[in-house]
Formats: C-alpha cells, sequence, structure tokens
C-alpha cells in the first residue's frame, strides 16, 4: 500500500473506530468481541483499501465487512455465550443506576436473538439505517429484513428482563406526551 493510502485508512480508522466498536458491541454482547471482531474488519478492508476508500460511502462498506465476520464467527464454530438473566442487586436507584440496568436488560435481550435478526436490530434501529440497506449489508431482500425485525422485537417485547425493567421506574421517567405506545 503507498504512504498516501496508509495514511487515508489511518485516518479513517482514527475517525471511526469508536463508532464501529460500539455497532460491533451491540452485534456481539461483549466488549472484547466487540474489538476483536472490529480489528478484524478492519484488517480485512486494509487488504482491499483501493476498493473501499472508492466506493461512495467507505464507512457502509466496513460496517458490511463488521456484519459479515459476525456472521462467520457464527458460522466458523457455535459460540456460547453464558449471559446473566439479571444484573446484580443494587441498593439504590438513581439515574445512572436506573439507565445501566436498561442497558443491561436490552443487551441481554439482544443476546437471545439469533445472529441475523440481532444484525437487522442493531443495523435497523441502533445505527438507524433504512432497510434496503441493511438488506444490501446482510446480502438479503427489504422484506427478508421486515419479517426479521418483526419477528425480533416480537421477541424482544415478551423478553422478561425487558419487561421487568419497562414496567419499573423508567416509564415513570417518560414526560407525559412523549414516548408511549404506536
Amino acid at each position: 500500500m503507498q504512504a498516501k493510502q496508509e495514511a487515508e485508512f489511518q485516518e479513517f480508522v482514527r475517525a471511526r473506530w469508536t463508532r464501529l466498536v460500539r455497532t460491533a458491541y451491540l452485534l456481539t454482547g461483549d466488549v472484547h468481541h466487540a474489538e476483536d471482531l472490529t480489528q478484524t474488519a478492519l484488517a480485512k478492508a486494509y487488504r482491499s483499501w483501493r476498493r473501499v476508500s472508492r466506493s461512495d460511502r467507505p464507512e457502509a462498506y466496513v460496517r458490511r465487512i463488521l456484519v459479515s465476520c459476525n456472521s462467520d464467527r457464527f458460522r466458523k464454530r457455535r459460540v456460547t455465550e453464558a449471559l446473566t438473566a439479571a444484573p446484580p442487586e443494587t441498593v439504590g436507584r438513581d439515574e445512572a443506576v436506573s439507565w445501566a440496568d436498561e442497558r443491561s436488560a436490552l443487551l441481554t435481550a439482544l443476546g437471545t436473538l439469533p445472529p441475523k435478526q440481532r444484525a437487522v436490530i442493531v443495523m435497523r434501529y441502533w445505527e438507524d439505517l433504512p432497510e434496503a440497506e441493511v438488506a444490501e449489508m446482510l446480502g438479503c431482500s427489504p422484506g427478508t429484513v421486515k419479517s426479521q425485525a418483526s419477528k425480533a422485537l416480537a421477541k424482544l417485547r415478551t423478553h422478561p428482563g425487558l419487561a421487568q425493567v419497562m414496567d419499573g421506574p423508567v416509564r415513570s421517567r417518560v414526560p407525559s406526551g412523549q414516548g408511549g405506545s404506536r
């Protein structure tokens, strides 16, 4: 790789590392897996940086590599993750603790989804990508994205950990007239 392309790649990594790791974390549920997954995706992007950098949206290109690498992780060998059913008991329920409980419950619930449904939920609702882009990234049709999202959301709605958090003090924090049912 030429020095100019090397510098472009390094700048790309510096600018987008945090966001890519955050996306990988939502896909894997583990900080260490997320960092490894991001490094793997960036290594693949580095090998074909000339093609990646010429694309209209290099970040989307690398994000697709990230999702593919995550799927490969499950194809190569079955990975079992032991997620806890509930976070440890807490003494007080201040705003930070409540936020941590919500986050923990969400990550636990995401961990129960199959990899493709999890990827759809993360890309569609966390990254706020349109269905067509998610479909392109996952190599499926927009209809598959819709059906996978529907199944995943139905499963998340019935997840006991999320129901417990949503029935607790979280709802009382939403000001009237905001949020609520759709």
